[in-house]
């Protein structure tokens, strides 16, 4: 190549011209914040906020199924057979009581009982009752255990979302990945230690996903969970664009280095060392991402586990199999979302789909890692943001049913909970817990303690106070513990 009046260009100046280019692109595309949230993970060199953790973990990673919309406990996991003669029948004042309802049905002229729209049937030797919907996960239910009494506090999606996934309802807050990022750091230096995979069902109706639900929020942005694309290069910038090599690149990230270090050295910004440890991640994931992502040598009989989507990019079944790819890589937080569980209308239609996509899936993934020795100190967590009403949305049309955050379900398996096992209980009409209630906060300080940290002792502080993922709330949920 040659400058206009004929002068070549030398090697340098070339590394100069492609990082104006790429700076460029980035920030036309998705800025430097954007690829920290991006890339971040890992800090290179730079050990975890723990020396050691609180006390003997009984988890090494977590593998979170978040099931967006809210999944219908009343029609999968919580059976009450008792409602089948009160079909129709308004739902007495004396259940609902004062409890605030959705604009969506709070102007019907009534609130008629639906129940459950499938059969339930004990499995495996614990007994364990699930819905006809869920026939894979009935053959491992003597690994899962259900928590029953799961109750929060927002109404509406993405403040439910954003309080399971933070802590609170308000967006700005890091999640809960990101809490275990800073608190923990990473098992494997050439994979962020928080990756994100989404998907979405063949439910006619799909609630919207942000990235900043797994964003690092008030801590340093190298704990941002990495979204893997489900088309393309699985991160943005992974492949070397036409007339970089890997060689050419090495000596651009140098020098972005010394630039960066030079500056840090200025203004003290702690944010500029975790920019180069997102970009030094970066470099090292070009080798260990296509790697992972390369299903081509899974065998047959492995494949079949997750059922025939696992051959689609980007369904939930794919994303399984990426899960447990990740968790034998030693990521330590891994976050699969799937929409489409939003079911006011068309209940029986989009349902039976919704579970189509994940039951094999899920149970195939359980029964995966099981085999591989994996699940004896993996967490597998599967729920949604709250659960569904008893009574029936829009019944004069097609039957759906509406958000219930006072009762709903959480299923659990692998390290450190009981197999076969449900706890708590709701009331007859499946809208508010008997016994044993477990809020959002008492799940996520039963996680942090599987890992090994105790939830009140993992803290930053942020605008003068010391900030948690459970706030100032939050128990162990003890009846759940093995």
């Amino acid at each position: 190549m040659s400058r206009e009046k004929g002068i070549p260009i030398s090697r340098r100046e070339r590394i100069a011209l492609h990082r104006r280019a790429f700076l460029k692109a980035s920030a036309h595309g998705f800025g430097a914040a954007a690829l920290g949230s991006l890339l971040g993970g890992e800090a290179l060199g730079a050990d975890s906020l723990l020396d050691k953790p609180h006390h003997q973990p009984k988890a090494k990673r977590v593998i979170y199924l978040f099931q967006s919309g809210g999944p219908s406990q009343l029609d999968l996991f919580d059976p009450k057979p008792g409602l089948d003669k009160l079909a129709g029948k308004q739902l007495p004042d004396s259940i609902r009581g004062d409890q605030r309802i959705t604009t969506m049905t709070s102007g019907q002229k009534t609130l008629p009982v639906l129940p459950a729209q499938y059969r339930f049937r004990p499995h495996g030797k614990s007994g364990l009752q699930l819905s006809d919907q869920l026939p894979r996960l009935g053959k491992v239910a003597d690994e899962l255990c259900l928590v029953r009494s799961m109750h929060t506090e927002a109404i509406n999606h993405d403040p439910a979302i954003t309080f399971f996934q933070t802590g609170s309802q308000l967006a700005g807050r890091p999640s809960i990945g990101s809490w275990l990022a800073y608190g923990l750091g990473a098992l494997n230096r050439d994979l962020p230690s928080y990756v994100v995979l989404t998907s979405r069902g063949g439910a006619s109706d799909a609630q919207p996903l942000y990235s900043r639900l797994w964003d690092s929020g008030f801590l340093p942005s190298e704990h941002s969970g990495v979204k893997f694309r489900n088309t393309g290069d699985p991160v943005y910038y992974l492949s070397n664009p036409p007339g970089i090599d890997g060689p050419l690149r090495r000596d651009m990230l140098d020098d972005l280095a010394g630039l960066n270090r030079r500056r840090h050295g200025v203004v003290g910004d702690p944010e500029i060392e975790a920019r180069i440890a997102q970009y030094e991640l970066a470099f090292r994931m070009q080798s260990s991402v296509p790697e992972l992502s390369d299903i081509s040598g899974e065998p047959e009989k492995v494949l079949e586990l997750y059922g025939p989507s696992v051959r689609k990019p980007g369904s939930f079944a794919r994303n399984c199999l990426l899960a447990r790819r990740l968790a034998e890589r030693d990521v330590r937080f891994i976050q699969l979302f799937h929409m489409g569980w939003d079911q006011h209308f068309k209940l029986a239609q989009d349902l039976p789909r919704q579970c189509s996509d994940t039951d094999q899936a899920t149970a195939g993934l359980i029964t995966d890692l099981k085999r591989r020795g994996l699940l004896d100190d993996t967490l597998i967590v599967w729920g949604g943001e709250f659960g569904r009403t008893v009574y029936a949305q829009a019944p004069e049309k097609k039957l759906g049913r509406d958000h219930h955050p006072r009762c709903f379900t959480t299923m659990l398996a692998g390290a450190g909970v009981k197999k076969g096992h449900a706890h708590g209980s709701t009331d007859d009409f499946c809208y508010n817990i008997a016994e044993d209630p477990v809020h959002v906060h008492d799940l996520n300080a039963t996680i942090l303690h599987l890992l090994g940290i105790d939830h009140e002792k993992l803290t930053f502080k942020y605008q003068g106070r010391q900030y948690r993922l459970t706030d100032v709330h939050g128990e162990l949920v003890r009846g759940i513990l093995a």
